[in-house]
Formats: structure tokens, C-alpha cells, sequence
């Protein structure tokens, strides 16, 4: 059968939303070769805007398009599944945590199979996507790469450290926003007004880790050089120490690998 498409999306909730935009956007895809597949009216709506094609219908997706992008919570998968049966599915990109490519392959009878696991910045361009690619040829490689690439920066991992990616950066916003409102209400606590606090919050933490990236640093070091002998900062990181911090951080993405195993199969 021609391919007439080239990526065919399953599901249109915020994630593809910000994947499709950003292949559109920067020039990658050109928005009359997607269609998105979605049952929800209101968003197939936002995909139209997008110049996409639309559908309620999951084979309309599958069937006809180069790729197909799987964008559905794994507890909503088996019945995806069971839609896309006895159809011959092109290359398969899932972004679902925990569903390995044995577990979509046996349930949809699907070939080439990478997994990505992105994460919510993707929607403003700065996403972090670790991906499996290893049972693409090169040419579907770049693709997937290119794809995500639209929207932020990738890694290549195996397949068994997607569960760690997902606890690291797939989860991980939710721990930098935890952090950065913690100092917030401290800057309240402390007699700071909620607009003063946000702004010296904000951009304490986008300055801190410009530094990462500028300086090429190890934390320890950049730690070292905002901390003197008895001082301020040295009196909050013992507080940091005596109520475990970062211990408490391991034990929190453990927490979301243990989870992401348990969606798996």
C-alpha cells in the first residue's frame, strides 16, 4: 500500500500536541502529512488549527502513513490495541512509560519499534526525549531523532533504561517546579512579597544551571564556590544534610521507576 502520510499520530493530548507543533514549526513536517487520530472533539479541534488532518478513528491513523506516533497513557493502550489488530503497521515511535516494545509487539503485531520518553517541555522547545532506536535502520533512526530533536535535546539509551529516563527527566519538571515553589513560599515565610519571591526563585534556578552549562563544572564545584566557611549558604546546606535531601530525592525517582515497571508488562 502507498504511503501517503508520513507520521500518523495516536492520541492528541498535550504531549502530541507539542510534538506535532514543534515538527511543524521548525519546518521537519509539513502539516498536510500528519493526521492525528483523537476522540475528543475540542482537541481535534487544536490539531486543525495546527493545518493537520483529523480523525476519531485509530486505523485511519495507522493505516496509509510512513510512522506512527503511539501518544496514549498505557492504561488506555490495550484498547488502542486491540483497534490497530490484523492491520500492517509502519514503524511504531511510542512515548508511553513502562509499555516495552515486546509488550506493544504482542499485543498489536507491529515491526520496528522505538521508544521515547519525552518530557513536558517539549511544549516550549526545551524537552528532554530519551530514546530507543535500535531496531530502526538508519533512516528511520534520523527520523525519530529529528522528530524530537524539533522540540529539544535527545539521548540515545537502551530500552531497559527507559524506566530510569522516565524518573529522571520524564517526571522530573514536576520535582523542578516542586523545588522552585518551596522557595517561593520560604521567600514569603521570610517577609519577601509572592512577586519578589517568584522572580529571585526563577531566576536563581535558570542562573544556576546557565552556570551547568557555561562554566562545564562539576556541582560540587559550583557548590564550593557559593559556599565560604560558616556563612549563610553553609548553614542551609547542613539543613539540607540533616533532613536527608537528597537521599529523599533518590527515594522519589525510585518511586516513579517502580511505578513505570509496574505499567509495564
Amino acid at each position: 500500500m502507498q504511503k501517503n502520510r508520513t507520521l500518523g499520530v495516536i492520541g492528541g493530548g498535550f504531549m502530541a500536541h507539542a510534538i506535532v507543533s514543534g515538527a511543524i514549526s521548525s519546518g521537519f513536517l509539513a502539516p498536510e502529512h500528519i493526521i492525528v487520530a483523537e476522540p475528543d472533539a475540542q482537541r481535534r479541534v487544536a490539531f486543525s488549527r495546527l493545518g493537520t488532518l483529523v480523525t476519531d478513528d485509530n486505523r485511519a491513523a495507522a493505516d496509509g502513513c510512513r510512522y506512527l506516533l503511539l501518544c496514549v497513557k498505557p492504561q488506555t493502550f490495550p484498547a488502542v490495541a486491540e483497534d490497530l489488530r490484523n492491520i500492517s503497521l509502519p514503524v511504531t515511535i511510542s512515548i508511553m512509560a513502562g509499555k516495552t516494545k515486546q509488550s506493544i509487539r504482542r499485543q498489536t503485531g507491529a515491526g520496528a519499534i522505538a521508544r521515547v520518553m519525552p518530557n513536558l517541555p517539549c511544549s516550549v522547545g526545551a524537552g528532554m526525549a530519551g530514546i530507543d532506536s535500535s531496531e530502526l535502520s538508519d533512516e528511520e533512526r534520523d527520523f525519530v531523532y529529528a522528530l524530537f530533536g524539533a522540540v529539544g535535546k535527545t539521548v540515545e539509551v537502551e530500552e531497559s533504561l527507559l524506566n530510569a529516563v522516565t524518573g529522571i527527566s520524564g517526571s522530573g519538571p514536576a520535582y523542578v517546579y516542586l523545588f522552585y515553589r518551596a522557595l517561593v513560599q520560604a521567600g514569603v515565610a521570610e517577609g519577601l512579597s509572592q512577586e519578589q519571591a517568584q522572580a529571585l526563585a526563577a531566576q536563581t534556578i535558570t542562573g544556576g544551571m546557565e552556570m551547568l552549562r557555561v562554566t562545564k563544572k562539576t556541582p560540587d564545584e559550583l557548590i564550593a564556590a557559593v559556599s565560604s566557611k560558616g556563612g549563610t549558604t553553609v548553614a542551609a546546606l547542613d539543613r539540607f544534610a540533616q533532613d536527608g535531601f537528597e537521599q529523599s530525592v533518590c527515594r522519589a525517582v525510585h518511586a516513579a521507576v517502580s511505578r513505570a515497571e509496574e505499567l509495564s508488562e
